[in-house]
């Protein structure tokens, strides 16, 4: 069975990469999915978010990354995929992943919504929040991977 984990990964951070690693136990294959929202003011193009999540999980088997835009439910058929892989962080994350899980078993009736829990020491990392961190000058390497910290640097000495 293959599962897809979406997400925009601006920028990957460990507690992706947790649920990466525990959702590849559960399914034959696993498709992360890089969205690509022209809505969104990402920090890392979808280029650069593809490229760091592909070091980053290159060692793991049974995984493959791909960008994509549009409805999560169209690129989940394209992968011929019926379940979707979402992390939960806290209680508040709860409302929002629920209304999505929701919307899109009404647009795709086959989709499931599987939701893994994050373990204990990533339940405060954000994307947003290392962003922050990095920013004012902040330690962020016990929250992302080195690629993400190198990348980082070159992003924000570029400002």
């Amino acid at each position: 069975m293959i599962a897809v984990y979406p997400g925009s990964f601006d920028p990957l951070t460990k507690g992706h990469l947790d649920i990466v690693k525990r959702a590849v136990t559960l399914f034959d294959r696993l498709v992360i999915g890089v969205l690509d929202n022209a809505g969104k003011n990402t920090l890392f193009s979808l280029e650069e978010r593809i490229a760091l999540l592909r070091e980053a999980v290159g060692g793991v088997q049974h995984v493959e990354v791909k960008g994509f835009d549009g409805l999560l439910v169209d690129f989940m058929k394209s992968n011929s995929s019926r379940i979707a892989i979402r992390g939960m962080r806290a209680v508040s994350d709860f409302d929002y992943e629920f209304q999505m899980a929701l919307t899109n078993k009404g647009l795709y009736s086959e989709m499931e919504t599987v939701f893994l829990v994050s373990r204990g020491e990533f339940t405060f990392i954000s994307s947003s929040l290392v962003k922050e961190i990095f920013r004012l000058g902040g330690n962020v390497g016990e929250l992302v991977p080195d690629c993400v910290v190198r990348a980082l640097s070159g992003k924000f000495r570029n400002r």
